[in-house]
């Protein structure tokens, strides 16, 4: 890349994360957001392509995950809390707005962002993670979806997960990153980098925590959400339902939605070449809109 990868240390809602930053510093900011078990590097097939387009990227470890700040306790990671930091931020970049991009759980943040915080969201991508109030009312729609949610009922155990996960040098975690992608999207190499990420001190059980603060964020007032959407959804994820993605339009007043059919839960590292195409142009489309 014509910009080199700068790692930085931004303090943000009384903590510190550590930011990995690339492209022209005037240019329009676009925050990507990983989901669960990943962290900053989740979007290296990104970079390059917004980049080139002439973006200014922040790419977070969130709380818990890889070089960030992990606090303890359950109620350092509901869902208000994980947007204060992303607000805090588009504060420390200057800006008064961002686009924002999430996966897995990253998404589950932008979108409520996108609606809790319209004001600071420019515009919203989400990959393969329906809006919230989608899911739970519509469970009857899609009834193999708590059999592929299995895992979140385990994570509400103490300490078990933790053990499983971490278990014979994470075997666990690294088997689920393989045998829930197409062949080759995670290579040994990639796997190991993971690894580290998982293995630095209280990493594991912060991360986790994310799914044990879920019960304590509530759905049913958030309102509905007016600014752009474009919601990209592999129709092979093995975690999740892709009715979820087309109940989630509902939720938005303007939103898209392209259904890849072909890619699993990790679409943006699968298809990345399609999913980069989608993505500059539907930001340069809402920039065009701001401009004018």
């Amino acid at each position: 890349m014509e910009y080199p990868l700068e790692h930085h240390d931004v303090k943000t809602n009384g903590l510190r994360l550590h930011v990995v930053q690339c492209g022209p510093a005037a240019g329009p900011l676009v925050i990507l957001l990983h989901g669960f078990p990943e962290y900053w590097y989740s979007w290296r097939a990104q970079l390059p392509a917004l980049v080139a387009a002439g973006y200014r990227v922040w790419v977070p470890d969130q709380r818990g995950y890889n070089l960030s700040d992990k606090p303890l306790g359950v109620e350092s990671y509901v869902l208000p809390t994980l947007a204060a930091d992303i607000i805090g931020l588009i504060d420390a970049a200057g800006r008064a707005q961002a686009a924002v991009v999430g996966h897995d759980w990253g998404a589950i943040v932008a979108w409520y962002l996108a609606a809790h915080h319209q004001g600071r969201v420019a515009s919203t991508t989400i990959i393969n993670v329906p809006h919230p109030k989608a899911t739970l009312p519509n469970l009857w729609r899609a009834p193999d979806q708590l059999l592929r949610s299995w895992y979140i009922a385990f994570f509400q155990l103490p300490s078990l997960p933790e053990q499983l996960f971490s278990r014979r040098n994470w075997q666990f975690g690294g088997q689920m990153l393989v045998r829930s992608s197409r062949p080759g999207t995670f290579s040994t190499a990639e796997v190991a980098r993971y690894k580290t990420a998982w293995n630095r001190p209280g990493a594991i059980t912060s991360m986790i925590n994310w799914y044990r603060a879920l019960t304590r964020s509530p759905v049913s007032d958030w309102p509905r959400i007016r600014g752009p959407v474009q919601i990209m959804w592999g129709e092979r994820d093995a975690f999740l339902n892709k009715k979820f993605a087309q109940l989630s339009l509902a939720e938005c007043e303007q939103a898209t939605l392209h259904y890849f059919p072909q890619a699993t839960h990790w679409v943006q590292l699968e298809e990345a070449v399609k999913v980069n195409e989608l993505l500059v142009s539907f930001l340069q489309q809402e920039t065009a809109v701001a401009i004018s």
